[in-house]
C-alpha cells in the first residue's frame, strides 16, 4: 500500500502524506516511503520546489506508537528535508501533534489553514520532544514554545505562527500558498538552493551538535516505564497514572 501520494503541477512536486486512518502517524514504513520520495524530487530536474502536504484531517500524529521508525530514521528523515536542495512547503489543513511538528519545523516555508490545531502532546505520553527540537528550536521561540513543550496543550495556527512554527496561515490556505508557489516557480533553480543553503546553517549546526545526544535521550525516554505507562494509558483512551 502507498503511503505518499505524489502529484505535479508546473514544476511543484505535491507529496502527500496518505494514510489516514492512522492519522498519518510516522510509521517506519510511511518514513521511509517519504524520504525515497523526497530524495527523487531532489534529483529530478523538473521540479522547482516540493510541497508536504496529508490526506485526512490529521496532517501527522506523530511517531506511530505501534510501529516507530527508530530515532535515527526520524533525525535522517528531518535532515533530509532540510538539507534539500529544493525548497520544501508545508501546506497544513488539519491537526498537527509531536512528531508531526518536526516535519513543519523541518520545512523552509509552513502555512496551515486557521482549522488546523497543533500540540507538543510528548510530555503527556511520558517522552519529550527531543528529536523533533532539532529543526525547532533554530527556528522558533523558546519562550512562546516552552509553555507548549511543558503542557502538552493544544493551540491554534495564530498561536502557531506567533512562536515561528508557521511562516503564515489564512482561512483557505491555498489562497496564502499561490503567491508563494509563484514566486518560487519564477525564481532561478541555482540561486533557490543557494538561498536555502544560507538559511538553513543554523538548523544544519543544530542537527551536527546535537543529534547524537537527542537520538539517545529520546531512545531512553520512549524504553522508560513511564512512556510505557502512558502509552499505554493513550492507547487504551484513560488518564496515565501520574495525572493528579
Amino acid at each position: 500500500m502507498t503511503l505518499i501520494a505524489r502529484t505535479r503541477a508546473r514544476a511543484v512536486e505535491t507529496l502527500a502524506l496518505d494514510a489516514p486512518h492512522h492519522r498519518n502517524a510516522l510509521s517506519a514504513a510511511l518514513v521511509g516511503e517519504l524520504a525515497d520520495a523526497l530524495a527523487d524530487a531532489a534529483k529530478d530536474p523538473g521540479v522547482r520546489a516540493v510541497v508536504l502536504t496529508h490526506t485526512g484531517t490529521t496532517f501527522s500524529a506523530g511517531a506511530d506508537l505501534k510501529d516507530p521508525p527508530p530515532p535515527e530514521a526520524l533525525v535522517a528523515l528531518l535532515r533530509q528535508i532540510v538539507e534539500l536542495p529544493k525548497p520544501v512547503v508545508a501546506r497544513v489543513t488539519g491537526h498537527v501533534r509531536a512528531g508531526g511538528l518536526g516535519l513543519l519545523a523541518a520545512c523552509d516555508i509552513a502555512a496551515a489553514s486557521t482549522e488546523a490545531t497543533f500540540a507538543f502532546s510528548e510530555v503527556r505520553i511520558g517522552v519529550a520532544p527531543a528529536v523533533i527540537s532539532l529543526p525547532i528550536l533554530p527556528r522558533a521561540d523558546p519562550r512562546a514554545l516552552a509553555r507548549f513543550y511543558l503542557t502538552g496543550e493544544r493551540f491554534d495556527a495564530a498561536k502557531a505562527q506567533a512562536t515561528g512554527l508557521l511562516t503564515t496561515h489564512g482561512d483557505d490556505v491555498d489562497t496564502v500558498l499561490d503567491p508563494i508557489l509563484d514566486g518560487l516557480r519564477r525564481s532561478a533553480p541555482e540561486a533557490l538552493a543557494e538561498t536555502k543553503r544560507l538559511l538553513t546553517t543554523r538548523v544544519l549546526e543544530a542537527f551536527d551538535r546535537d543529534a547524537a545526544d537527542l537520538t539517545a535521550l529520546s531512545a531512553r525516554l520512549f524504553s522508560s516505564p513511564q512512556a510505557r505507562e502512558g502509552m499505554t494509558a493513550f492507547l487504551e483512551r484513560r488518564d496515565p497514572a501520574w495525572v493528579v
